[in-house]
């Protein structure tokens, strides 16, 4: 039986690169934090009456996730560890790229790598999540590596290429189901989720995914049993209960205080709290829950936040932002209005070559994409045309440098006559050039060092290349360049020089640029 799928990128400072959370700082929620309890796979299990498989008594949704082995069958004769949504030759990696790295040390450095980071690291990170690669050498039917991939990607709020990858199972087992039963609740699909539940014996439900997939089928009387049989057993907590009985029959809590706010919630408590008129803000949530206001139901003010979330990580491409920014005219002042009259005051600039307009609007719109992080989304969205516009004066030293930010950093760098010896260094690290221009602080300095011609990988990195272990240490690399940037400038040297010398050329250029002209002030 096939599992049934729906489808669906003033002036500059010249600094340190410093990220919202230091390696010292807590680490964002991970996705196996946050995941619903939805399915659980105990070894032996009662047959549940109507039309659902075996009835879990595992502990419900709000219980916390437990680690544990991950059960995954095999698809035939393909090893889920293989899988993957673009050829290696297209995403510019070795198919070899894993090598003999342990799954389990891979899947580990994945979780590790931070969300925030450079945009162009959060690029490449992207390409290993769906490249289609040789698996490790020790995978197993179990996925590990797959299922880190997907997690990473749940991670970075990128939603879409998550469900590709699970659409790419023929079957829905246990924890890739319940990572598809999640993206389907955020992104709007829970009834499609529920009806793959319910025609997959092999799905073991626990009482809370039970229950709200009775209810949402129109079976209230058997949700309702339900619910008073998972209280009987104690494997409903009385906060789920609570939730859970509301969502039955919100009438018989009318005028009752409101519940109270979950700390972690699930995407299916999410979904809960919004049918019962209690919607759960998803701004301090993590960014996959960010997909969850992208629906049409949603305020417009609410999708346009949502978008810039989603693309600070890459989650969304920048087209889709410009979707959201021009979908009307600002009906307020202030805060994203503001962002949205800038975008679409620059459009409108660039539409009818309007220098001076271009130039006005520029200077007044950089600070605010600065405070937001957005300067990559809109480098790539306007830069290139900015930048071969000819604006003048301080307008044009930032087209420059917006131009650098964006795909076509090196048409832009090749094109511009620098006006001192930091533009030609910045476009000597454009080209990919050393010894060209002074660098412009300690950062420079140090990206200077890794693009001279006989620099080479540091011994640790030496040691897995000739141990065949590429991929643990272009992931090693990338959380070098991302920690070092607010630490020892040397790790971004090492990190960077690693990139150049596995043909991750373009990657440290960008990298590189980025660190340069990005202010991150956390």
């Amino acid at each position: 039986m096939n599992w049934t799928w729906v489808n669906k990128p003033g002036l500059f400072l010249l600094s340190f690169c410093t990220f919202a959370t230091s390696a010292a700082a807590e680490a964002p929620l991970s996705a196996i934090d946050w995941l619903s309890q939805s399915v659980a796979t105990p070894t032996s299990l009662p047959r549940a009456p109507q039309q659902f498989g075996p009835l879990s008594t595992e502990p419900p949704v709000t219980g916390g996730v437990k680690s544990g082995t991950i059960t995954v069958a095999p698809i035939g004769s393909t090893n889920l560890d293989s899988l993957g949504l673009v050829p290696a030759s297209r995403a510019g990696l070795p198919r070899t790229l894993w090598g003999k790295t342990p799954s389990a040390d891979l899947a580990r450095l994945l979780r590790a790598e931070r969300p925030d980071t450079l945009p162009a690291v959060q690029s490449l990170l992207h390409m290993i999540l769906i490249a289609e690669l040789d698996p490790p050498a020790d995978s197993d039917p179990q996925g590990v590596l797959f299922l880190a991939r997907v997690d990473k990607l749940l991670d970075l709020g990128a939603l879409d290429p998550a469900l590709s990858l699970l659409e790419l199972l023929s079957a829905p087992q246990a924890e890739a189901f319940r990572r598809w039963f999640d993206i389907s609740l955020l992104i709007g699909q829970e009834d499609r989720a529920c009806e793959v539940m319910r025609k997959s014996p092999q799905i073991a439900p626990t009482f809370p995914a039970r229950i709200f997939c009775l209810a949402r089928g129109g079976d209230w009387e058997a949700a309702a049993l339900s619910l008073r049989t998972g209280q009987t057993l104690g494997t409903i907590d009385p906060q789920t209960a609570a939730l859970l009985g509301r969502f039955l029959d919100p009438d018989l809590f009318e005028g009752q205080p409101a519940l109270p706010m979950p700390e972690r919630p699930s995407p299916l408590v999410l979904r809960m709290m919004e049918a019962v008129g209690e919607p759960i803000p998803t701004g301090t949530l993590p960014v996959a829950f960010a997909q969850a206001d992208l629906r049409s139901n949603t305020g417009w003010k609410a999708r346009i936040e949502a978008g810039e979330r989603l693309a600070r990580t890459g989650a969304i491409p920048p087209n889709r932002l410009l979707g959201l920014y021009t979908e009307q005219k600002a009906a307020a002042s202030g805060g994203v209005w503001e962002r949205v009259k800038g975008v679409q005051a620059i459009e409108s600039a660039l539409a009818a070559g309007d220098k001076e307009k271009a130039s006005a609007g520029l200077l007044a719109l950089w600070p605010q994409i600065e405070e937001n992080e957005l300067e990559v989304p809109f480098a790539n969205l306007f830069g290139a045309r900015l930048a071969a516009l000819g604006l003048k004066g301080d307008a044009g030293a930032l087209a420059f440098r917006v131009g650098l930010l964006s795909d076509a950093y090196e048409k832009v760098a090749v094109a511009h006559k620098p006006q001192d010896s930091t533009e030609a260094f910045l476009i000597g690290v454009a080209r990919g050039e050393s010894g060209v221009g002074t660098p412009p602080d300690q950062m420079g300095v140090a990206i200077a060092d890794a693009f001279q011609p006989d620099a080479r990988p540091g011994e640790a990195f030496s040691q897995l290349l000739a141990d065949d272990q590429l991929g643990a240490a272009v992931l090693k690399a990338i959380e070098k360049v991302t920690l070092g940037a607010s630490g020892d400038l040397r790790d971004v040297t090492d990190g960077l020089v690693l990139l150049r010398t596995t043909g991750m050329e373009a990657t440290a250029r960008r990298a590189s640029l980025e660190l340069l002209l990005l202010e991150r002030r956390g």
